[in-house]
């Protein structure tokens, strides 16, 4: 077990050192402007260097053999940062793929390789890549589920969505051709907890920029970040992450409706919480163009609302539970 968690923190740091250094404000506000959304480059490097795409594939179909921790490790990374990439959907995609009887090797071998990106819709909600979809001369793998069993789509017709995060572009995807694939295993639940993930890992570094921020900005002479008050709510931000990521790391280790669902609430309670303080904290700056906060928060949003809103999400666990 713990050679396995030093390949994990391996995973961690080399993900983390790429996004250092190919991932600065300044890269991720470039690659959300530009014409995909991502930045193509560093999304080769993540293929290629640490086999990002390649995680959830078993060995023997071209993958890394890796597991969801793995996975999730990486979107929390990359999330930190914002830095827009297929990832998710592809993952997503890929766990579809692998519930066939008689998975497509093919298929999974271009989304293992970053050569296709891939994505999944869940009945008529927005889909994560949907927008890439729609991009002419991007290879594609597209699945529908309706919570019982999977479709692969064949053919179909994808628009670009208006959304409120512009570091994460969406469409509409919509089937006009289909073949079964098999039992869904519960990909939505792989979907939350992976996302829930991602509401971690923006929710921490949200929260050290705005501790930063505080020992920095001086009022009354002093740095905000040293009055009472402001401490006592900076201790109660430390407490809802860290709680989230206890939950998530639950979800991770053990799928389920119920601990899916769970991370999901807590997580997305605990990033907005985060994000709505930090704009505070901030004062007039966290709302304009320049600063980064906005950024956060509008992930905040926008992830608050994606894959099932939280009073959906407490339906969900109601329903298992009770």
């Amino acid at each position: 077990m713990a050679a396995h968690n030093d390949e994990r923190d391996l995973l961690r740091q080399t993900v983390a050192a790429l996004v250092d250094k190919h991932a600065t404000p300044e890269a991720v506000r470039a690659a959300m402007e530009s014409e995909r959304g991502y930045d193509e480059t560093l999304w080769q490097l993540l293929c290629e260097q640490v086999g990002a795409a390649a995680l959830v594939v078993p060995e023997e179909l071209g993958g890394a053999g890796g597991e969801l921790a793995d996975a999730a490790v990486v979107l929390e990374e990359l999330t930190k940062a914002l830095v827009p990439t297929p990832l998710l959907g592809t993952v997503l995609a890929e766990l579809a793929l692998l519930a066939a009887p008689e998975p497509d090797t093919t298929a999974l071998e271009q989304l293992a390789e970053g050569g296709a990106i891939g994505t999944v819709v869940f009945g008529t909600d927005y889909a994560l890549n949907g927008d890439l979809v729609a991009a002419a001369g991007i290879d594609s793998v597209v699945v529908g589920t309706d919570g019982d069993q999977l479709s692969r789509w064949t053919s179909f017709t994808a628009e670009p969505a208006a959304t409120m995060d512009p570091t994460r572009r969406l469409g509409r995807v919509t089937a006009q051709s289909s073949e079964p694939l098999g039992t869904d295993p519960g990909i939505a639940d792989y979907a939350a907890i992976l996302l829930a993930a991602e509401q971690v890992g923006a929710a921490t570094r949200c929260l050290d920029l705005t501790v930063e921020y505080t020992k920095s900005r001086v009022q009354f002479g002093r740095p905000i970040g040293s009055f009472q008050a402001l401490k006592h709510r900076m201790a109660d931000l430390f407490v809802a992450v860290s709680t989230a990521r206890a939950v998530v790391d639950d979800a991770i280790a053990e799928p389920s409706p119920v601990s899916a669902a769970l991370a999901r609430v807590v997580a997305t309670e605990a990033f907005s919480k985060v994000a709505a303080e930090a704009v505070q904290l901030h004062g007039g700056i966290a709302i304009t163009w320049e600063s980064d906060i906005q950024l956060y928060f509008k992930r905040a949003h926008a992830n608050s609302q994606l894959l099932g809103n939280t009073a959906q999400q407490l339906r969900r666990l109601q329903a298992e539970v009770f």
